[in-house]
């Protein structure tokens, strides 16, 4: 199990975070630029090395009702992992996104190195895109879910 201060370390790493100290030397830190009221990337870390992470998407981790997963027993590469998926789990979307998504339907996935691809819904049309590049399309759903898995992406 990573130390408080270990975790204390990773989580520091992440410029787009602000710190805040609560109550009984545990600490918060948030992402002002989120688009939700959800603030909380980090959530109650104590100096016992208990705390939790905010995965509140379709996560591979068990969350809680608030959709916030423990991070007690978690390596320093889960760590980074979690955090860097909750951060773009509550990101504005870019101008490129923004470009292509419009207000349709969308989904955005992310792989083992961090790789993020969009599924969107267009006119019964499943497209997957990278950036602005239109990478696949499917004529289902499903279709393009099982092609995202077998290329080893998740659900963010």
């Amino acid at each position: 199990m990573l130390s408080f201060e270990e975790k204390l370390a990773i989580i520091e790493s992440f410029p787009e975070l602000t710190r805040k100290n609560v109550s009984l030397g545990r600490v918060n830190f948030q992402y002002e630029e989120s688009v939700t009221d959800k603030k909380n990337v980090v959530y109650h870390l104590h100096p016992n090395g208990n705390g939790f992470v905010y995965a509140g998407w379709d996560s591979d981790y068990p969350t809680d009702d608030k959709g916030l997963v423990n991070i007690r027993d978690f390596s320093k590469a889960e760590l980074r992992s979690i955090i860097q998926e909750s951060i773009q789990s509550l990101a504005p979307r870019t101008v490129a996104e923004e470009a292509i998504i419009g207000e349709a339907f969308e989904e955005r996935w992310i792989d083992g190195d961090n790789h993020s691809l969009i599924l969107v819904d267009e006119d019964g049309m499943w497209n997957i895109y990278a950036g602005l590049n239109l990478d696949e399309s499917f004529a289902s759903y499903l279709e393009a879910e099982q092609y995202l898995i077998a290329e080893g992406f998740k659900r963010q």
